[in-house]
C-alpha cells in the first residue's frame, strides 16, 4: 500500500486538493473492478484539522495533523494562492517536514504554483522545476538555484515532480498513476477524466507579457522598442544605440534582465502578436506573417511552433472558431 499525503496549506486552491484525492481514489476503485487491491492509502494532511479556503468559503476536514505523518511514500504539494509572500510564511512549517520525509525516501509532487512551497525546503535547487508561465518571472527571482523549465507541464528529477500551470497538473496525475500502477490504468484515468495523456507542454497557453520585472530602465526603453515597432527590422545596434551603450554590454544586459537574447525576446514578441491576430481575425497565416515582420513563411512556421509547440494552423483552428 502506497500511502500519498495530500497537503492542506493555508490559501492552497481548494481544485489543487480536491482533485488528486479524487484521481487516486478513483484509481483503487478500477483497481478493486478489475480484480486487483487497492493500491493507494490517500490523505489530506494539515497544519490543523480544519483548514478554510477560498476566502473562507469552502472548509476542508483534514485526516492527519502533520504532527501525526511520521512516514509517507507521496507527497502533493497543492497551488497556493493570494499573496505568494504571505501564503510561503503562513506554511512554511511544512517545510521541515517535507525535508525530513523526503530524506528518508518519500517522493514530492508540486501542483502549478505549490512549486514556490516545494523550492522554499531548498531541495530543488539544482534541479528542474515547472510552473505556470504567468509566475515564472517570480519564481526566478525568489529561487536562481532552480532550473525554470520554461512551457514544461512535467518535471521529474530524483524522485521529486513539479506541474505546469492551471490544470496541466491532471497531466502529472496520470504520469504518477502511470508509475506506480500501468500503462493500461493511466489510460482508463485518462479516459474517465477526459484527460490528454500524453499532453507535454502548456506553451499553447502562454501568453508573453515582455517581461519588465526589472530595475534596468535602459532595457525598459529597448524593449518598448521593441514592442512598438515589432513589425519593422530591428537590429542589436540599433537597440544598443537607444540604449546608449555598446552592443556586447547592450545584450549582456538585456540578457539578464530579461531571462532572453535579443533576437529571443523580439520573435516572442512578433509570435505573440501573430498569437493574436490568428485569435481575432480572419487573416490567413501568409497576411498574419506579413504584418508582424515576416518575411520567410518557413522560418515563421518554424519559429512559432518553437514558441507555441502548434503551428499556425493549427494555433489558429483551436483558438478561432470564425475559421474552424
Amino acid at each position: 500500500m502506497k500511502h500519498v499525503s495530500i497537503l492542506v496549506p493555508e490559501t492552497a486552491v481548494v481544485e489543487a486538493v480536491a482533485d488528486p484525492h479524487y484521481m487516486f481514489k478513483a484509481v483503487n476503485q478500477f483497481l478493486k473492478v478489475s480484480g486487483k487491491p487497492e493500491l493507494f492509502h490517500v490523505q489530506l494532511v494539515g497544519l490543523t484539522k480544519e483548514v478554510r479556503l477560498n476566502s473562507r468559503l469552502f472548509s476542508v476536514h483534514t485526516d492527519m495533523l502533520l504532527e501525526d505523518v511520521k512516514e509517507t511514500d507521496l507527497i502533493f504539494v497543492p497551488a497556493l494562492s493570494g499573496d505568494m509572500e504571505t501564503a510561503l510564511e503562513a506554511n512554511k512549517d511544512f517545510v521541515p517536514w517535507m525535508v525530513k520525509q523526503y530524506s528518508k525516501g518519500a517522493e514530492l509532487a508540486s501542483l502549478c504554483i505549490g512549486a514556490f512551497l516545494l523550492a522554499s525546503t531548498g531541495l530543488l535547487n539544482g534541479k528542474k522545476c515547472s510552473t505556470h508561465w504567468n509566475a515564472a518571472n517570480d519564481f526566478r527571482n525568489r529561487f536562481p538555484e532552480v532550473e525554470l523549465v520554461d512551457g514544461s507541464i512535467i518535471t521529474e528529477e530524483q524522485g521529486i515532480y513539479s506541474s505546469g500551470g492551471a490544470n496541466s497538473y491532471w497531466n502529472l496525475l496520470l504520469y504518477l498513476v502511470e508509475k506506480y500502477t500501468d500503462r493500461d490504468t493511466a489510460i482508463l484515468a485518462s479516459k474517465y477524466f477526459a484527460i490528454d495523456i500524453d499532453r507535454e507542454s502548456q506553451s499553447a497557453f502562454m501568453m508573453f507579457k515582455g517581461q519588465k520585472d526589472h530595475e534596468d530602465v535602459e532595457i525598459k526603453k529597448a524593449q518598448e522598442f521593441i514592442e512598438a515597432n515589432y513589425q519593422d527590422k530591428i537590429t542589436v545596434d540599433q537597440l544598443a544605440d537607444i540604449c546608449l551603450t555598446g552592443r556586447r554590454s547592450f545584450e549582456r544586459r538585456f540578457k539578464k534582465a530579461t531571462n532572453n537574447t535579443v533576437v529571443e525576446y523580439l520573435q516572442r514578441v512578433k509570435i505573440e502578436a501573430a498569437k493574436r491576430h490568428f485569435e481575432s481575425s480572419r487573416k490567413n497565416i501568409n497576411e498574419v506573417m506579413f504584418d508582424v515582420g515576416y518575411t520567410d513563411t518557413k522560418a515563421f512556421r518554424t519559429i512559432f511552433k518553437k514558441i507555441t509547440g502548434l503551428t499556425p494552423i493549427e494555433y489558429r483552428n483551436k483558438y478561432n472558431k470564425q475559421v474552424a
